[in-house]
């Protein structure tokens, strides 16, 4: 049933809410306080906060194409308080710290709401928090221990499910357990990227589009039109890193797929559920992520091809056939009654993972350059406290203001190696994601409460623990 699927087209979101009006590109070489590189969450969010603080600042954004193109516009619309290289951190700067960042990203997803509520940014949000199943014995396992380790970052308002609670909420079929955290919101993701570039240019920031910077250096931003000079260069290109020069193997650029359903019917929705309209994942090691939509369909997306060799990107959100199959496999999987629904649309995007899957922000201070992203997935709500951070890091080596609590959080100033030169990342990657799919292949069939060695052989080599 993919031979009517809208491919590509960047995403269902766009095709929903339609492409935005065309801003003018660079129109020759300029000056700036702050110039941020990428017209994402991660630069518009940035930009909305600073000039907040300092509306005197000249700030200009510079997109490659229009804003939300990327990752901002494709992605699950899951506002939630995942953050990748939390446990990571706790290892390299102690239990406290990384608790003050898991505390930071349960105020997020509230942060977002709030602001899109006083912009007047409507983008379908509804607070229905993040549920988790699990299938098998060894997911179920996975759930319980998650579920631990998030109390003891101090998330106290989360809840353990059993099979009967789970379906209570949604019936996905042979699940036995379930979590579910209020820190989660469902959001549509071009609605809310296209209300925050208007939210930023109303305050006076200037943005370019259809304007790609070819070269970052030291108080410049180089594009075809002219170079911006500025004195602090701010990238916040994620999954794009890569296309910038010496930028190749600093973040790679690792692909994710989705498809939406046709509107489902009254009788759809009863037989499943999902009433709470709580964003769904699982406890896969290859998993999947899905929301029920504002008009009433179902969005899910998985990892699909993983990675391009050469960290080359799609052609506007063109999927493989075989990926749309295989999604299209997972939501029956997930829910038998949905077997002769037709997938309408599906489309890929990039997200940005450094070499030890740790999202960070960074502010050299002795360059004036920045840098915020790899949020491996989780970036909807991430990119937000990154541009609150960045916002401060500015301000605070601009002397405007003192040190906060987001400027000691443990993600400042991370960095890590490169990725590995091809075709060892190829190989690397696509191994990784064979390994996992396969380890989840043999926890279905053994009925083990025994995690598969697989799954840790693909951690080790990923260098994710």
């Amino acid at each position: 049933m993919t031979s009517t699927v809208v491919n590509g087209g960047i995403s269902f979101w766009y095709a929903d809410d339609g492409l935005p009006a065309a801003r003018e590109p660079l129109p020759g070489d300029a000056t700036a306080d702050v110039v941020i590189v990428g017209g994402g969450y991660t630069g518009l969010w940035t930009a909305y906060y600073l000039k907040k603080a300092a509306p005197f600042l000249r700030i200009t954004v510079l997109e490659q194409k229009f804003c939300g193109y990327g990752a901002s516009g494709r992605n699950g619309g899951w506002l939630y308080n995942g953050i990748a290289g939390r446990d990571r951190y706790a290892k390299l700067y102690g239990r406290e710290a990384a608790v003050r960042l898991q505390k930071a990203m349960n105020d997020t997803v509230a942060e977002v709401v709030r602001v899109a509520a006083e912009e007047g940014i409507d983008a379908d949000i509804v607070r229905g928090g993040v549920l988790e199943v699990a299938r098998t014995p060894a997911q179920l396992a996975r759930l319980r221990a998650f579920h631990e380790q998030e109390l003891s970052y101090g998330e106290k308002d989360r809840e353990l499910y059993g099979a009967r609670e789970t379906a209570e909420r949604i019936r996905v079929a042979d699940t036995v357990g379930s979590a579910w955290t209020p820190h989660g919101a469902r959001v549509h993701p071009v609605k809310l990227v296209k209300g925050l570039a208007a939210a930023v240019e109303a305050l006076g920031v200037t943005i370019h589009e259809s304007t790609p910077v070819t070269e970052i250096r030291a108080g410049q931003a180089v594009t075809p039109y002219g170079t911006v000079r500025a004195s602090y260069v701010l990238r916040c290109t994620e999954g794009f890193t890569a296309s910038l020069k010496g930028q190749r193997r600093t973040w790679l650029p690792m692909n994710s797929s989705m498809v939406a359903t046709e509107p489902l019917s009254e009788e759809q929705w009863a037989a499943i559920g999902w009433a709470g309209r709580e964003t769904l994942g699982d406890m896969a090691h290859a998993y999947m992520y899905a929301q029920r939509t504002a008009d009433g369909r179902i969005a899910l997306g998985g990892r699909g091809v993983p990675y391009r060799f050469g960290s080359r990107t799609d052609n506007d959100g063109r999927t493989q056939r075989e990926t749309v199959e295989a999604l299209r496999g997972i939501l029956v999987d997930f829910f038998p009654a949905l077997a002769g629904v037709r997938i309408a649309h599906a489309w890929s995007g990039v997200l940005g993972v450094p070499r030890d899957w740790c999202a960070s922000v960074t502010l050299d201070r002795s360059t004036g350059l920045g840098w915020a992203g790899g949020y491996v997935g989780s970036g909807v709500a991430t990119a937000n406290l990154a541009g609150r951070t960045l916002c401060d890091l500015v301000q605070l080596d601009s002397g405007q203001a003192g040190a906060t609590g987001l400027t000691g959080l443990p993600w400042v100033g991370h960095r890590v190696r490169k990725w590995e030169p091809e075709p060892l990342r190829w190989l690397g990657v696509h191994g990784m994601y064979a390994t996992y799919r396969s380890a989840d292949r043999r926890e279905r069939v053994s009925h083990s409460m025994a995690p598969s060695r697989l799954a840790r052989l693909a951690d080790r080599v990923a260098g994710r623990h």
